[in-house]
């Protein structure tokens, strides 16, 4: 049976050209809202509060599109423990990446986060899933080479003091976001494929939203919950929820005519809109050999996502 002419315009794929026009500029908006969170967290804003600032309106595009869909809010049988799991992952996320942006450049923290396909490949090889091919071995290799010299481990190793007290630290937060994302991509993929797209977002982001509340009245991060102590604190503030929230609403309202399939590697451009824009609002620049690394990585991670697609 044939689509009618309505549904079929729906469900009609954007012309490629304009589907990685429309991804580029999404890329472009998740890496200025990391730029804005950085500007916040130099001007005192609490870690707690950038997160709940970027949750809440999320929420609210996804209880929009939730009415507007007249999706039915509720979870198939045996599905809740892992929606619960998913919505504790993203929250660790994202309280990670940040902490990761708050202490290193922005596109440092933002290539660590990018290597979640790799461990994604991984976790689910160890988890019962196909072997990588010989192929992603091998790219997978040239990505870790990427990530020494971006992270330039050999001055590290040699001069800690010279990378400052906090490189470390936020090396560490930013693998563990990545870490955590991937488990959450494997739950989502394995355990979650049965509920609606909006409905698990919104979940998932109600989650974030309860255990960030929960963190900064228990005091479990201190400072958490700290004002900007600025106009620019305020500005960046404002800025990473509006720009989150504007890039989240246009990727979700598009979602269907993107054909992800092919075109989900265009993504992967964040570290590189970070890069510039971390340069021109925050003054933060890499040496020739980090650039390098970074280059590296970059172009692994999209034969990585490219080779999973073939």
């Amino acid at each position: 049976m044939s689509l009618s002419p309505a549904v079929a315009a729906v469900v009609q794929p954007f012309p490629r050209h304009l589907a990685i026009l429309l991804m580029l500029g999404l890329a472009t908006l998740f890496a200025a809202n990391h730029v804005a969170a950085r500007l916040a967290f130099d001007e005192g804003t609490g870690l707690l509060v950038a997160i709940l600032a970027r949750s809440s309106v999320a929420l609210v595009v996804l209880v929009g599109l939730v009415l507007i869909k007249r999706r039915r809010i509720a979870l198939p049988p045996g599905t809740r423990r892992w929606q619960l799991a998913v919505g504790a992952l993203v929250a660790i996320q994202s309280l990670c990446l940040y902490s990761a942006v708050a202490r290193i450049p922005v596109v440092v923290a933002l290539l660590l986060m990018n290597t979640f396909p790799l461990q994604l490949a991984l976790l689910t090889w160890a988890l019962g899933g196909p072997r990588p091919t010989a192929r992603a071995v091998v790219i997978m290799a040239i990505i870790l080479v990427g990530l020494v010299v971006v992270l330039d481990i050999p001055t590290w190793l040699a001069s800690p003091e010279a990378m400052g007290p906090d490189w470390a630290v936020g090396v560490g937060f930013g693998l563990v976001a990545a870490t955590a994302f991937a488990c959450a991509l494997w739950i989502t993929q394995h355990r979650l494929a049965a509920v609606s797209n909006s409905v698990r977002s919104l979940l998932t982001m109600t989650i974030v939203f309860g255990i960030m509340v929960l963190a900064g009245v228990s005091g479990l991060v201190p400072g958490g919950l700290a004002l900007p102590a600025s106009t620019t604190g305020w500005a960046g503030l404002l800025s990473l929820a509006l720009l989150y929230g504007v890039g989240f609403a246009i990727l979700f309202v598009s979602l269907p005519r993107l054909d992800m399939a092919r075109n989900a590697p265009v993504m992967n451009v964040e570290p590189v809109a970070s890069l510039v824009l971390g340069y021109l609002v925050l003054g933060q620049m890499l040496s020739a050999g980090q650039l390098v690394g970074g280059a590296i990585v970059l172009g692994g991670i999209l034969l990585l996502s490219f080779s999973r697609r073939g």
